[in-house]
């Protein structure tokens, strides 16, 4: 398969063979035309390498054809799907004919004028009105299609693109890419476990790439030497699955809570620290303890981040100025912390049985997972027990890829001072403050007119 690379007096060409660009083990996925073609697989497995190459090549080879490029949150695209889809421009020897903005976010192939357009679901109510000038949105690419949670969201995005009459040398197709975390997602049930003449469905995983290195696979080997359960997703590409988890009763959905019940909710919020080798993990969870759901809506799992660089993380995200349940075997971080302007960080509580007790408090809840916290997904569906670590006979959990775990029982350690009040029920004053409202003073006192 070739390519003429039109260069940019555009009188000469020369020709590319695609098999040494693309690499080997996509053949059958660079040539689907189903309505759907879908593709899971695991870490460095060229999934998202090789769907930019493919939408560049089929731009350029079909001129009345136009892509929109959708991720859960459309201020993700410029450093994910833009970055890779100009780095296909590059590989393909052809970014002289591409003219790429960030502002609007959008692709334009110069010779034809066709476009390819960037979009979140943060409204997918807005996705209905995109529209292209020149030819036909036949083209949709769901890029991280696990963070979308909600298989209602993807059917208000499925009903309005791609749509249309389109002419027969075109076809229209939705390519959904993403990592497997989790066998309890809608992705799963939708197009894998029955079969239709419109999907087409893909797995793969880093054994296809012959573009890592030795240090690469070596990242592998270890992993499924110390962690085989997170190795068969992130390795092989496979369905995580619950069964033997610490945490099961989960599921990956975005709360929209009522205004009228977040009177039982109260957001808690941990710090475990890292490094090197283990990242920094920061979490934000709500929590209602009378219906006893806990929701995970935000977090951040990253490795070399300084204290400088965990506090600017914190203050960007807008939580400076909340308790944040920090691991006490860090003061000097903590404290540092402190003088960078998170005044309210306060170390964790540790015990002989502190991980078991956490644990078994969290069991007690119904938890949801934002779509967007994918570390924390990724953490969840890998954490089980150790056998071999025990505790008053009882197993602990694993001691490795469970960093966001620990921040999460931090964070749970303040729920219980939580007793949420309804403000429609009046209730009897105590003894205390029948007191105050006889003896004490109240802001009438402090209204002057006494003259």
């Amino acid at each position: 398969m070739y390519l003429s690379k039109v260069k940019t007096n555009l009188n000469s060409a020369n020709r590319i063979y695609l098999p040494d660009i693309v690499g080997k083990g996509y053949k059958d996925y660079w040539n689907c035309k189903a309505r759907y073609r879908v593709l899971k697989g695991g870490k460095a497995s060229k999934k998202s390498a090789t769907t930019a190459l493919n939408f560049i090549y089929r731009l350029m080879k079909y001129p009345d054809s136009n892509l929109l490029v959708v991720r859960r949150t459309m201020n993700t695209h410029r450093d994910s799907t833009f970055a890779q889809l100009s780095w296909a421009q590059e590989r393909l020897g052809v970014a002289q004919l591409w003219e790429n903005k960030v502002s609007p976010v959008e692709m334009t192939y110069i010779p034809t004028g066709q476009k390819i357009l960037f979009r979140g679901f943060d409204d997918v109510n807005k996705l209905a009105s995109t529209t292209v000038s020149k030819g036909y949105l036949c083209f949709v690419w769901i890029e991280e299609a696990f963070e979308i949670g909600s298989e209602a969201d993807f059917d208000k995005l499925d009903l309005s693109m791609p749509r249309g009459y389109i002419p027969e040398t075109l076809f229209k197709q939705t390519t959904l890419t993403f990592n497997p975390w989790s066998d309890k997602h809608w992705l799963k049930s939708r197009f894998f476990d029955k079969t239709s003449s419109a999907v087409q469905t893909f797995t793969t995983n880093y054994l296809i790439n012959e573009f890592i290195d030795d240090t690469d696979r070596e990242t592998f080997k270890r992993m499924k030497d110390t962690n085989p359960r997170k190795y068969d997703v992130a390795g092989l590409g496979n369905w995580g699955i619950a069964e033997g988890l610490v945490y099961d009763n989960w599921e990956i959905k975005a709360l929209d809570i009522p205004e009228a019940e977040k009177w039982k909710w109260k957001s808690f919020f941990g710090l475990d620290y890292g490094y090197t080798n283990d990242p920094t993990a920061f979490i934000a969870l709500t929590v209602n303890p009378i219906d006893k759901i806990l929701y995970v809506y935000e977090e951040s799992c990253k490795t070399r981040m300084l204290n400088s660089d965990i506090a600017n993380m914190i203050i960007r995200k807008g939580f400076s100025k909340e308790r944040i349940r920090a691991d006490s075997a860090e003061p000097k971080s903590n404290d540092d912390l402190r003088r960078l302007g998170i005044s309210r960080i306060a170390p964790s509580v540790k015990g002989r049985d502190s991980i078991l007790h956490g644990i078994s408090e969290i069991q007690e809840y119904k938890m949801f997972i934002n779509p967007t916290c994918t570390a924390t997904i990724a953490e969840l569906s890998t954490y089980t027990y150790d056998e071999k670590r025990q505790f008053g006979g009882k197993a602990l959990p694993v001691d490795r890829d469970n960093h966001l775990m620990d921040a999460m029982r931090y964070a749970f350690e303040d729920v219980k001072f939580f007793k949420p009040q309804d403000p429609n029920i009046k209730r009897r004053p105590t003894a205390e403050q029948y007191y105050e409202k006889a003896h004490g003073l109240s802001a009438e006192d402090f209204k002057g007119g006494y003259f």
